[in-house]
Parts: C-alpha cells; structure tokens; sequence
C-alpha cells in the first residue's frame, strides 16, 4: 500500500533519513565526545527489530535513502542483521542503503555489507599521520582504518573520506589529504566542525577553519571546477582538474544549506531531530512501543515533519559560541 510522501512545512519532499543505530564508539574523537562519556542505558536503546519498524515505516512514507550512523554503527551487536532487514527494501522503495562509519570493523565487515547491497560507504578520517590520529580519536589506531578502507575498496564498496576541517590541527596536510585520496581512487568532502555538546572544555571557535579558506588554499595550487551536482545531503561540489577527482565541501556555519533539506535523523532511543541544528525532536519510541500497529507510526512522524523548521541557527561568522546541547554522537552527524 502506497501512502503520501512527507512534505515539510517548507515544501521539502523528506526522502532521506540518518538512522543512528548506537551512541557508543571505539573512538572518542576531541570534537565529537568526552573522553570518559556517560552511555545510555541498554533499556532506552530500539531493539534492532524496532529500529527495523520504524525505518520501514519511513520508506513507505516516500524515504529513498538511508544512511546508518552511530557512534560507531558497526560496534552494535548483530548489526548486519538490521542491514540484511533494510536490504530488503532497496528496489522496492528505498534507492540506496549505505553508512558512515570511522572504518575500524570495515576489515570484518566489508564483504557482508557489499552482499547487503550497500555500495559506497563514507569513513571519517581527519589526518594521515598516526600520532596525529591517535590524538585526535583518542583511542584509535591509524592502520586498522587504513585496512579497513583497503577493505571496502577490495569488496568494491565505493569509499568517500569525510576530513573535519580542524585549524592547527589538520591545515598542514590539505594536499596531502587531496593527493593520497586522487592515488586510491576516493572521493573527499570537507566538513566544518560544528558546535554540538560541551567536550572536556573543547571551544569549537578555536578549532574552526572555515572551508572558504580552506578552498582558497586548494585553488592556489590545484584547478577547481564548480560542479552543480547535489547528492541528496549538504555538500556542494568542484572537480580538480588535474586529478579528475571530486571534493564536497560542507559548510553548515560559513554557509548554510538548509534550503534544499530533505532529511531528518533518528537517534537510537528513537528521538527523531528534524533539524541537525535544532533541539526539537518528536518521541517514536513511545508511539513504537505502545502499540504493534503501524499506522500510529506513521501518524506519529507526520506529525514530526510538520514541525520541521526552516533552518539552523549555528553562526560562527560574529564569533557566537552557541551551540546545541547534545553530542554528535547522539544524533548521527
């Protein structure tokens, strides 16, 4: 049965949904967590078949892409067993299955995702350098990503490396990151950090680097061609020319692009965020949990998009500290 697709007060078809399937990480990465996190408690978590309720009920409201985030998504126990569940739905409604992940468990997991039918995969990775890394994710080990990466590349999983722009941290290894990417044949998107949860006293305004130097720095040494692509998230595009390769640029604070939005992201207690950079959220577990029935299920996200704002409020331009409260890691990225 076919039901109408979600529209958002502002007109905007909601075919994309961030599914966060854990809070918990083997990292603990400066910007993203404290190091000595407090987890949520196993009984306020989805079970995976619940997680599977609701996704579906999504993907017959018009939802084509699914993205599983976490934390890190692949530390859930029995995790492939939701995205053998989910890949069921693609060509039958949803268009593409995938995830972002830090790459730690990609060496296990590489293959049984490709046969999931998942195709490309996105892999956070902010500096080639191992002390750099170790610093920077606290508990991570730069080789076990790099294999994993290999990994995915040899099940043919297309990879995209997602690189937080991080001032004094990061800025020295720009074309090193460019150029080891052009040689393995991914592509790279640039991400602003944004400013989410209290992190050990971390100020996000000190660790800005706004991508339009970031990409003015690129285009002194390398030609970029702007590409009018869209991939269904943020990200805007350029080719470098001399590669032939593809670099996104995510700019949430020096540029926002909440006027082409079509997702909404849902934690893994069940809370669904309509806005990334909003603190209203609607409670699906509760309607999950009080009944078996769908259709409460599906009125109960109606609801949720007919609240879904216009756009964030982050704004580092006047050097404003605010932020939202909770942690990436809670909502997904």
């Amino acid at each position: 049965m076919e039901y109408a697709p979600l529209i958002d007060p502002f007109a905007r078809p909601i075919t994309y949904l961030r599914v966060s399937v854990t809070d918990r990480c083997d990292f603990r990465c400066t910007y993203c967590m404290a190091e000595h996190m407090q987890f949520l408690p196993k009984v306020d978590l989805l079970t995976l078949e619940e997680l599977e309720r609701l996704c579906t009920a999504f993907i017959g409201l018009g939802v084509k892409k699914l993205r599983i985030t976490g934390g890190e998504p692949l530390v859930r126990r029995n995790i492939m067993s939701f995205f053998r569940a989910m890949s069921q739905h693609l060509g039958q409604g949803l268009d593409e299955l995938t995830l972002t992940t830090n790459g730690s468990q990609l060496a296990r997991f590489a293959s049984e995702l490709a046969d999931c039918g998942v195709r490309r995969v996105n892999v956070s990775l902010d500096t080639l350098d191992a002390d750099r890394f170790a610093a920077v994710t606290r508990w991570g080990r730069l080789p076990q990503v790099l294999a994993g990466i290999a990994a995915a590349k040899a099940a043919g999983l297309r990879v995209k490396i997602n690189t937080v722009a991080l001032k004094g941290f990061n800025e020295d290894e720009l074309f090193r990151l460019v150029d080891w990417c052009a040689e393995e044949g991914h592509d790279l998107t640039f991400i602003e950090v944004m400013p989410m949860g209290d992190i050990d006293g971390e100020d996000r305004l000190d660790q800005y680097w706004p991508l339009s130097d970031l990409r003015a720095r690129l285009e002194a040494r390398y030609r970029l061609t702007p590409l009018a692509e869209r991939t269904g998230g943020p990200a805007r595009y350029a080719r470098i020319e001399d590669s032939g390769q593809k670099v996104g640029f995510i700019t949430p604070l020096s540029h926002k692009f909440c006027e082409s939005c079509n997702r909404v992201r849902l934690t893994c207690t069940g809370e669904l965020f309509m806005c990334l950079g909003q603190e209203d959220r609607a409670d699906l577990r509760a309607v999950l949990r009080a009944s078996p029935e769908a259709e409460p299920v599906r009125e109960a996200i109606r609801a949720a998009i007919a609240r879904k704002p216009e756009g964030h409020d982050f704004d580092y331009s006047r050097g404003v500290r605010g932020k939202v409260s909770r942690h990436m890691s809670h909502t997904g990225g």
